[in-house]
């Protein structure tokens, strides 16, 4: 990209043309220091969001050195961080549970849904989600609930069909 006299990147049309002329060689160059195409398109985007909130301090000449200098030092601090994470967390322990055949993807979809799950049920109403517990984790019966709480099998029906209802609302069909 030729620098033009009187220009900045903090004009958006240049800013645009500049991304679109610098994402995908940053990218590359991300994935091969770093080794993760997820890891480097968020860098490449990070990279440029930190470029324009300092357009004004960067000279359109200096722009590549900018994003990619930035990326870099991102990805740095990145993997300190992850470093520091493994240390405190314990990553030997995870050594010992044993091996799943399951992707990491999957993992971290199944973790974030049960964090959703948790924050639903955290969610109903006290009776509710009390019904909701007894029947579908202590796996007993609408009568055996009933009794529990000195109501009739109708009004359990009712609360646990409120409660599926909210639920349902709030996680969509996965429950």
């Amino acid at each position: 990209m030729e620098v033009i006299k009187g220009r900045t990147i903090c004009e958006e049309k240049m800013f645009k043309h500049f991304f679109m002329e610098q994402s995908t060689g940053l990218r590359n160059f991300l994935i091969a220091k770093f080794g993760d195409p997820a890891e480097a398109e968020d860098l490449v985007q990070d990279a440029f969001i930190k470029l324009w909130n300092n357009c004004e301090k960067v000279a359109l000449g200096k722009a590549k050195s900018y994003v990619f200098t930035v990326a870099v030092n991102l990805g740095i601090s990145l993997r300190r961080h992850d470093q520091v994470k493994f240390k405190h967390h314990g990553i030997i322990a995870s050594y010992t549970k044993g091996y799943t055949n399951e992707t990491p993807e999957f993992e971290m979809e199944s973790n974030e849904f049960m964090e959703k799950f948790k924050s639903s049920i955290a969610s109903l109403p006290e009776r509710q989600r009390e019904v909701f517990l007894l029947s579908r984790i202590e796996k007993k019966t609408y009568r055996e609930i009933a009794e529990l709480s000195g109501v009739s099998v109708k009004a359990i029906e009712k609360l646990m069909g409120k409660a599926l209802k909210k639920m349902k609302d709030q996680l969509g069909n996965n429950i």
